[in-house]
């Protein structure tokens, strides 16, 4: 979930006295994501949790990451809980982006709930008219919508503005993370929504508090809490309405995986508009060649413009993961490689969509070629052999 407008973090370095286990009413700060549409239930379920562990807290006047256009890097959130935190509050992690690298703590979840595809309840729209779906721009709802055919996209800057097309009649239909739907139906009580689920390996989230490495005895007290009020129903009641209704969620579990446009390809049921493609997988292919200079240069390129959503070492921080079984599975495999090139090259870096140069991108698909398991051999990869690839982005084998 995107972290500096809606949310796409990581946490504390308490003072060591404040972290023994003997002092049971240490002080925390609490710092929560500026934007987010979930930060009344963040700090809601906060003063709770903490208050059964025994903690008093106080939340930081600014949020993460405020004036930030960009996302937040671990860099960042290092001089976060430095100056400002102890804990951060609404931290999302997903299959596809856990954070499991940034070497933070994470308590258990305390918010389940995915991104949705929503429309106004009455229907909307002309006949006829062009099928706009609105998305949060460099969020998973961009990612989303982006593998939908034959519609055109509104790119808004916030979750807020993306429900706000929809209800004011911009966009016929918006993909956006539930908790979004909840805070403006707040602001606006008589407004009425159609939501079905999004099927995408981006649509499933938790929300989290983060903590820094260092803050295992914080994270135990505030794990046991959450059990506590996990067991006793105070947690489900404090999230409940927050939480996707259960029919979207049965219908989420009966859809198909997605996959990017690219490529040799076939509608799984051409009948149905907005269903995605797959990959026809008994065409044979092959990856793309690259060398080993387009790794090294592909790794610089990466580390100044991807690593501080993606994370330094591809984990996934406040963007998904670019390595790893999600990103890239041991076989049958969603995504093609020239699928995820043509969407680079398009939409990333997220504060520069599209004006890298060819081969600048070429090279940091080099580099994330050769990071899940690709060989490198004495042939320079272009763009447009990495944009014409229809080869699924399976693991390679080990280099």
């Amino acid at each position: 979930m995107k972290i500096h407008l809606q949310a796409l973090a990581n946490a504390a370095v308490l003072a060591a006295a404040a972290l023994t286990p003997a002092v049971s009413n240490a002080h925390v700060r609490i710092c929560t994501f500026p934007g987010s549409p979930s930060t009344v239930l963040d700090q809601t379920v906060a003063r709770e949790v903490f208050n059964v562990a025994g903690l008093t807290v106080s939340f930081g006047n600014r949020g993460i990451g405020d004036g930030d256009d960009d996302g937040i890097s671990l860099k960042e959130l290092d001089k976060v809980f430095k100056k400002q935190c102890d804990v951060i509050a609404g931290f999302p992690r997903s299959p596809v982006a856990d954070g499991s690298g940034s070497k933070l703590l994470f308590s258990s979840g305390y918010l389940k709930s995915g991104y949705i595809s929503l429309s106004l309840r009455d229907g909307g729209g002309q006949a006829g008219a062009p099928d706009v779906v609105a998305a949060t721009y460099a969020s998973p709802a961009q990612l989303i919508a982006v593998q939908q055919r034959d519609v055109e996209l509104d790119l808004e800057n916030s979750p807020e503005l993306t429900v706000d097309a929809v209800a004011r009649g911009r966009a016929r239909r918006a993909i956006v993370w539930y908790p979004a739907v909840v805070a403006y139906q707040g602001k606006h009580p008589a407004q009425r929504f159609d939501i079905v689920s999004a099927t995408s390996p981006y649509a499933d989230w938790a929300l989290v508090f983060a903590f820094d490495s260092k803050n295992t005895v914080l994270k135990k007290r505030v794990d046991a809490a959450l059990a506590k009020m996990t067991a006793d129903g105070r947690l489900a009641a404090l999230t409940q309405a927050w939480s996707l209704p259960g029919g979207v969620k049965a219908t989420q579990a009966k859809t198909v995986p997605p996959a990017f446009l690219d490529g040799p390809e076939r509608l799984a049921d051409s009948s149905q508009e907005g269903r995605f493609i797959k990959v026809d997988m008994s065409l044979p292919v092959d990856a793309p060649a690259f060398n080993k200079a387009q790794v090294a240069h592909g790794k610089t390129l990466y580390s100044s413009a991807c690593a501080k959503c993606h994370g330094p070492v591809l984990e996934g921080v406040t963007a998904p993961a670019l390595r790893g079984p999600a990103f890239a599975p041991a076989a049958n495999s969603h995504l093609t490689i020239g699928g995820v090139f043509g969407y680079m090259a398009t939409n990333m870096p997220a504060d520069r969509p599209g004006k890298m140069r060819d081969q600048d991108y070429a090279d940091i698909m080099a580099f994330l070629l050769y990071s899940n398991g690709y060989g490198a051999s004495p042939n320079k990869l272009t763009a447009d052999a990495a944009r014409s690839s229809a080869t699924p982005l399976n693991a390679g084998r080990s280099h």
